[in-house]
């Protein structure tokens, strides 16, 4: 499956008073065509930072120290400077960001905020660009499409602002979708709604997605291949069935191990000690050592990503059952 999207050795770091945050410390990913790719870790391990690299939307304080990122074959990203390739952001690379309560403009009818990115990026008119927004709505399940364009956000429910967001960001017929926790704060039944068309859309346009996620059982369902972060750092990747099946970091197993499930009840969830370190001052080698029940003197150097059975991960005792139980 050919790249069409790479990112290599990833630093971004924030100036703060306290001093610098190494956010993202050397990331490297790449998505495929029509691959759904998803991120997962804790609140604070880069997911979101690693998305808004992604869209150029790394502003002041933050900014880009290093490494590279490329789309379909141009430069977004090169040696840590920022490029400006023009047609790329909001057309064929778009993101429907965290919060549907707060992503979409009080002020302006609906209408009038997917018309605005319908005319930037298509160049059409104003009936054309009003005719296209019917469109997308009707696209995303919104009924009476024409009549909602007329409305503003505070008439619609949560789960149809997050709609509205998808319908802004598949406007264009994007390649990449990036969706950043796109189910937070809707009920289960709206989530399951949300991912059934995530997934219909990108079998109908062929796009490829990236899912910003805490939620294990969303990636079980949607994604093809997993990259788990920790402190700024990947430390595992591989398909959706190895990362499930036979995980190999013991962050990775932790992670799962603590998530319900059904099929496999358990009188007893496995619970991570600790929190994750500051990004203040890393800690040298591998970031999880603190909290690791199997961590080892040569856990103080630092781990490259390697490869392990069909995916890499960054461990100096990768498949080794941390956390006690055999499974």
């Amino acid at each position: 499956m050919s790249a069409l999207l790479k990112i290599e050795d990833l630093a971004v770091v924030f100036d703060t008073r306290a001093g610098t945050v190494e956010a993202l410390r050397g990331v490297s990913l790449s998505l495929g065509r029509g691959e759904t790719l998803g991120i997962v870790g804790e609140s604070g391990s880069g997911k979101s930072v690693t998305a808004q690299a992604v869209m150029g939307l790394i502003d002041v304080p933050g900014r880009i120290a290093g490494g590279s990122i490329s789309w379909d074959g141009q430069a977004l990203v090169q040696d840590g400077a920022q490029q400006h390739p023009s047609g790329i952001w909001g057309k064929e690379v778009t993101m429907v960001f965290q919060s549907p309560m707060t992503s979409l403009n009080p002020l302006m009818t609906i209408g009038a905020q997917l018309e605005e990115v319908i005319r930037k990026h298509l160049g059409l008119g104003r009936a054309a660009a009003r005719d296209h927004a019917a469109e997308m709505l009707a696209a995303v399940g919104i009924s009476g499409a024409r009549r909602r364009l007329d409305q503003y956000p505070h008439e619609f429910s949560g789960g149809m602002r997050q709609r509205v967001m998808i319908a802004m960001a598949i406007a264009c017929e994007p390649k990449l979708l990036i969706a950043d926790e796109p189910t937070t704060a809707l009920d289960v039944t709206i989530q399951a709604q949300i991912l059934e068309l995530l997934a219909g859309l990108q079998e109908r346009l062929g796009l490829s997605i990236i899912l910003i996620t805490h939620d294990l059982g969303i990636v079980a369902g949607l994604c093809h291949r997993v990259a788990v972060m920790y402190a700024g750092q990947i430390v595992e990747t591989g398909s959706v069935d190895d990362i499930f099946d036979r995980p190999a970091h013991p962050y990775t197993q932790g992670l799962i191990r603590s998530t319900p499930r059904l099929d496999e009840p358990e009188d007893r969830l496995t619970a991570i000690e600790g929190t994750p370190p500051g990004l203040l001052h890393p800690p040298e080698g591998c970031a999880f050592r603190t909290r690791c029940p199997i961590a080892r003197d040569d856990c103080r150097a630092p781990q490259a990503l390697r490869p392990f059975g069909a995916g890499f991960v960054a461990c100096t005792q990768p498949g080794v059952d941390a956390w006690g139980d055999g499974k």
